[in-house]
């Protein structure tokens, strides 16, 4: 804070015009920077093929279309995770199941265990090759889960006090936990919402976890300081009244002096159209974690159930589900400033 004595002398008046001067100007810089437009992030290169799920045999139990035991060719995934684990591989988990053919009922059929695929020991950017993931064992299938409901769906998985922690739904929302990524643990519910709670992911910022998850039509978040007691749910997005569908596989980043809030939209009129996995994602921004509400994206991005991450360097990645191609696929983006 500046001073000058009273009454001013001519050099006293100088240095209070400096410190005026120099205090107006931190605020319209201060200014500047809150209105400023947030850098948005962009593809920059091309979509690569790293995982295509291989045939395999269906560990069940029997659902209506698919039955214990029987090998099929063809798996098709959705939702998913992305992590670098201890062994220096990258791994990535998320829902699947025997592909169900376009058009037939149910194209979510037995959602009831999770992929397994892990890359070589190695960099990000030497992973990023076609068909370098592999298949490994499925894992958390219902008869390791016998407490909960068959469903398991779109897991998040964030490292905390020297273990993995994977969060799934559909609602109770529960968890899992791992000190390798190939050993996993159930550990029962965290919570229930009523109406639907789907798609956890988990973004932690300055001491505090926020869990943001689908519900209906809306994106709600949570907070935990230590990842097993969670608060009330706030409701931070909602799609605007009369419009169908509904904002999926949301995702929080603390970035660029504030938050981003993605999500991937269902639009049920290409349902309508047997489109499954809709690859329109739209990003929005905000200074408040708890609040998007009544404001418009920013930025579109493509990818169906997208996760964002950072490789080795700190580069940024994209990942999709299911497009452009069967299975997962990745690219690089950079955050960038509209022209």
């Amino acid at each position: 804070m500046c001073f000058a004595p009273s009454p001013m002398k001519p050099f006293h008046l100088l240095v209070f015009t400096l410190c005026a001067f120099g205090l107006f100007s931190g605020i319209v810089g201060a200014a500047d920077s809150v209105n400023r437009a947030p850098p948005v992030p962009i593809i920059v290169g091309d979509w690569v093929h790293v995982y295509r799920p291989a045939a395999d045999i269906f560990p069940g139990p029997d659902s209506p279309r698919f039955r214990t035991g029987e090998r099929y060719p063809d798996w098709q995934v959705n939702d998913h995770a992305i992590i670098k684990g201890p062994d220096g591989r990258w791994h990535a988990f998320g829902i699947t199941h025997p592909a169900v053919a376009k058009g037939e009922p149910n194209p979510h059929e037995a959602e009831w265990f999770l992929f397994h695929a892990a890359a070589p020991v190695g960099p990000l950017k030497q992973q990023w090759v076609a068909g370098r993931w592999l298949d490994q064992p499925k894992i958390l299938p219902p008869a390791e889960r016998r407490k909960e409901i068959r469903e398991i769906h779109s897991p998040f998985i964030i490292p905390h006090d020297g273990q993995y922690w994977m969060f799934y739904g559909y609602s109770p929302i529960r968890y899992a936990t791992s000190t390798d990524l190939w050993s996993w643990q159930p550990r029962g519910e965290l919570f229930r919402q009523e109406g639907s709670a789907r798609d956890p992911s988990v973004m932690h910022h300055d001491g505090l976890f926020y869990m943001s998850y689908t519900s209906r039509q809306s994106v709600l978040v949570r907070t935990s300081r230590d990842l097993l007691h969670w608060s009330e749910p706030t409701t931070v997005f909602s799609l605007a009244p009369g419009e169908t569908g509904g904002a999926e596989s949301p995702t929080l980043l603390a970035l660029h002096g504030g938050f981003y809030l993605i999500w991937c939209r269902w639009d049920a009129e290409l349902s309508k159209q047997l489109v499954t996995y809709q690859d329109r994602s739209f990003v929005y921004f905000s200074t408040d974690p708890l609040n998007f509400r009544d404001r418009a994206p920013i930025a579109e991005i493509q990818g169906h159930a997208p996760e964002f991450f950072q490789d080795e360097d700190g580069d940024w990645w994209i990942s999709s589900a299911e497009r452009p191609f069967r299975g997962v696929s990745i690219a690089p983006i950079k955050w960038k400033n509209k022209s």
